[in-house]
């Protein structure tokens, strides 16, 4: 019996939209299990474009188990988009520039839940 390449970009070479998705992240804090896989039609080695907001800076990581199924259209929003729930407003004036600037949260004031993790035999869709 053979199985699929675990290192392999593609599981099945005749099958171009579908990676084992822990072969084509380039992040240092996006973590993926073996034989987890991303299927899209159109750009399927572009899954990172699919994790918005998240900043190294931040320190979170988005953590994928192993055997999960990823569909298209999957986005993960990560603590990067958290806004301060303090001020009068959550508006994030302070990324728009100008002295807005001055009124930027400290980290401390932001609801940051640390990392995303997704176990092993999750489906995506």
């Amino acid at each position: 019996m053979t199985v699929p390449d675990v290192n392999a970009i593609y599981p099945n070479p005749e099958i171009k939209e579908v990676v084992f998705l822990k072969n084509v992240i380039q992040r240092a804090n996006i973590e993926v299990g073996d034989y987890t896989y991303y299927d899209d039609s159109v750009a399927p080695l572009d899954f990172e474009q699919h994790v918005t907001h998240h900043y190294e800076f931040l320190g979170d990581k988005l953590v994928i188990g192993k055997f999960c199924a990823i569909a298209s259209g999957i986005e993960f929003v990560m603590n990067g988009a958290n806004h301060a729930m303090a001020g009068a407003s959550t508006y994030p004036f302070n990324i728009l520039g100008g002295d807005w600037q001055a009124f930027t949260p400290r980290l401390a004031d932001l609801p940051l839940k640390g990392d995303t993790v997704v176990g092993n035999d999750v489906w995506l869709g």
